[in-house]
């Protein structure tokens, strides 16, 4: 089998079998991630209004680093929105990776709003 196929399946499966379980309210919403080659994106949604609450990326024009495609790309990116969500008066989220392994930049992106106080 192809091994560029077979990631793909891999992805998709784990993608799935992360969202199963995870279902934003409006109490606790959902933080998701995509990350891309050289950014890396991130929203907080509400699935029952099907809303985006907050949201940031390193493609954004007050984003400082250079390069969107890192650790340190992934940790600002963290911070920026963990403050829009603070504004708009979230404290608690449900973390959703979707199809990454919870490693780099997705757990720097994770570490950051932490560290700044908000619950995953």
């Amino acid at each position: 089998m192809n091994t560029e196929r077979a990631i793909q399946k891999q992805r998709k499966r784990r993608r799935y079998r992360v969202r199963r379980n995870i279902r934003g309210t409006a109490d606790c919403p959902r933080l998701s991630v995509y990350r891309s080659h050289k950014h890396i994106y991130c929203q907080i949604i509400d699935d029952t209004t099907k809303k985006t609450l907050a949201a940031a990326s390193s493609r954004d024009k007050d984003h400082s680093a250079s390069y969107g495609g890192n650790c340190d790309a992934a940790l600002t990116v963290g911070k920026r929105l963990a403050e829009k969500a603070l504004e708009a008066g979230i404290k608690q989220v449900k973390f959703d990776r979707g199809s990454y392994k919870y490693h780099g930049r997705v757990a720097a992106l994770a570490d950051a709003v932490r560290e700044v106080g908000i619950s995953l």
